[in-house]
């Protein structure tokens, strides 16, 4: 099924989708609405333009493509599935994600991957072609959050990453660690073989979805950030 979303108020085409019976839904036009996919479960939705906040969000089983870019919020909570963005994600991606996968071929804004968790035995990935903006994984919780950087910046995470970690790994490619600036709660350092290939089918997932090289791109050096323990603020509010 084909939808043409230009002009729709958010509520109606995101009704519009839940009510529709084909496994595959194509949306045209799409110009901002709120909320789209919202706790969909077992569908392939494919999105021509910019959907807006919480694209995604308790996200059960279902694969979304984005043509475009993609605003705040994008895979809030979700809990399984798959999440391609075409172009660049806005804030907040993939907050408090559970489970499932998030694909950004270009950047992402401020606090992607914050409060991002594990859950039993869901561990979310985000993976994120460019760069991110200040505050990448802050208070993460758990799953495994991975910069690319395709351009290979010395730099490409911004300041004040992994801000409060206190669960989960980070993967960051070709990058300066000086110039990351890491604080002291945590531990960096060289990814070895092992670990680079639990990380490995999803790094080859997003350069099929996105055109790059993937012996290229997992060649590439891997730096891997963890907290220093596992509740390493603790001493900050508790006691004892």
């Amino acid at each position: 099924m084909t939808i043409d979303a230009m002009g729709k108020y958010f509520q109606d085409l995101n009704e519009e989708i839940k009510d529709c019976p084909d496994d595959e839904i194509i949306v045209n036009n799409c110009n901002g609405q709120r909320y789209i996919g919202s706790g969909l479960e077992n569908k392939v939705l494919r999105i021509n333009g910019v959907p807006g906040n919480a694209l995604g969000a308790y996200l059960n089983n279902c694969s979304i493509y984005i043509n475009g870019n993609a605003q705040d919020a994008t895979g809030d909570t979700m809990n399984s599935g798959r999440i391609f963005i075409y172009g660049n994600s806005g804030d907040a991606t993939g907050y408090a994600m559970r489970g499932g996968a998030i694909y950004i071929k270009g950047n992402v804004g401020y606090r992607a991957g914050v409060h991002i968790k594990s859950y039993k035995e869901l561990k979310p990935v985000i993976i994120i072609g460019g760069r991110s903006g200040n505050f990448l994984a802050e208070y993460q919780a758990g799953g495994v959050i991975v910069l690319l950087n395709l351009d290979n910046l010395k730099n490409p995470a911004g300041d004040f990453i992994a801000n409060g970690m206190h669960g989960g790994e980070i993967y960051i490619r070709n990058a300066d660690k000086d110039a990351l600036n890491l604080s002291s709660r945590l531990l960096s350092g060289q990814a070895e073989d092992g670990e680079i290939l639990s990380i490995s089918k999803n790094i080859e997932e997003f350069c099929l979805a996105f055109g790059f090289d993937y012996k290229t791109v997992i060649s590439g050096s891997f730096l891997k950030i963890t907290p220093d323990t596992q509740n390493p603020y603790k001493q900050l509010y508790v006691n004892n």
